[in-house]
């Protein structure tokens, strides 16, 4: 049987297309709060677990060597949307470390948001790698080989010390195996495994809460959080839902959204941890997908109402006129045990 219909889009009065999903919601230790679909197959988490690997750089002691703060350690966990503010902080931090901006090995693309974008294409010859949207992490995997001593040419690759260390941190942080079998190759170049949606939730939970960790990774998982959170516009760019979700929720919830529809969340003073992936890979489903879990996860509180709003979009022409809009599913908003 396939996961159940989540999301539904609506022209008008009439459901026009339906996205099908699994959500899966735990505790620290282990125990299930929510499960829709199936959360044992293996999904690529692509980019919503950067926070996790953002934790070689904080625990290496890079981050405080090279005197960043919220806004590196945000950058660090970001997808952003290559706008000048997220391009010139990447550099900044790479220079910092004695590295040029040659030494990225993401690529490079446009910004993701049109305005900017036009202002790049007039302004520019062709996009930097600084501009790609995981520049931030990339400058993070850079200063730790710097302050380590390793040798940041090809840091992206299986096998060098930077992925070795991110690999170890997300086996340790969810549980789960990272086999060679369940192993791709990420948009910004750097290996990605498989990993069951329920793993990945018990994952952020326990960074949210620090349980099961040694006290130096507690304290570098919530010093990571808390910098996403103070700092969502460094996490993810103008008007993006990451951004607003966290503003939203002034240092109580934590998200981050991943390419082909991935989404991770946790909500720190419940030490809740979750993780959903729509099944056609379609991000704005995504974000009702997890702006309903986490209202409903916080219901009765004002946040909720916020999270609710956020979750049933409307959908308006090039005009400018309604046309329809997003909502949850019954099968969403009458959760699953």
């Amino acid at each position: 049987m396939g996961n159940p219909v989540l999301v539904e889009v609506l022209r008008g009065n009439v459901v026009e297309s339906r996205h099908r999903g699994a959500i899966a919601v735990f505790e620290a230790d282990g125990g299930k709060v929510m499960s829709l679909g199936d959360v044992d197959r293996p999904v690529f988490p692509r980019s919503a677990v950067k926070a996790i690997q953002a934790l070689p750089f904080v625990e290496s002691g890079a981050a405080d060597a090279f005197g960043f703060g919220n806004r590196e350690i945000a950058l660090a966990c970001a997808s952003h949307s290559g706008e000048p503010e997220h391009a010139a902080l990447a550099i900044a931090m790479v220079e910092r470390a004695g590295l040029g901006s040659d030494a990225f090995e993401c690529g490079a693309h446009w910004s993701s948001e049109q305005h900017v974008l036009i202002a790049q294409a007039r302004d520019l010859v062709e996009p930097t790698a600084a501009h790609n949207n995981c520049s931030g992490k990339h400058a993070g995997f850079l200063c730790t080989c710097a302050h380590l001593g390793h040798d940041p040419q090809g840091y992206v690759a299986l096998g060098h010390p930077a992925q070795d260390a991110v690999k170890a941190a997300m086996e340790a942080v969810t549980g789960a195996a990272h086999e060679t079998d369940l192993c791709g190759t990420d948009g910004c170049s750097i290996p990605t495994y498989a990993v069951p949606l329920k793993a990945l939730a018990h994952g952020f939970a326990r960074m949210a809460t620090g349980t099961g960790f040694a006290p130096e990774r507690a304290k570098a998982a919530k010093r990571i959080f808390a910098a996403c959170m103070a700092e969502p516009f460094y996490v993810a760019g103008s008007g993006r839902a990451d951004t607003l979700m966290m503003e939203a929720g002034k240092g109580r919830i934590f998200t981050k959204t991943g390419a082909e529809g991935v989404f991770c969340a946790a909500i720190p003073e419940r030490g809740i941890g979750i993780a959903l992936k729509c099944d056609d890979g379609t991000t704005r489903a995504a974000e009702v997908m997890v702006a309903e879990v986490l209202a409903q996860l916080l219901d009765g509180d004002a946040l909720a109402e916020t999270l609710r709003d956020m979750a049933r979009p409307v959908l308006t022409n090039r005009r400018g006129f309604e046309v329809g809009s997003l909502r949850p599913s019954e099968a969403l908003v009458v959760r699953a045990d």
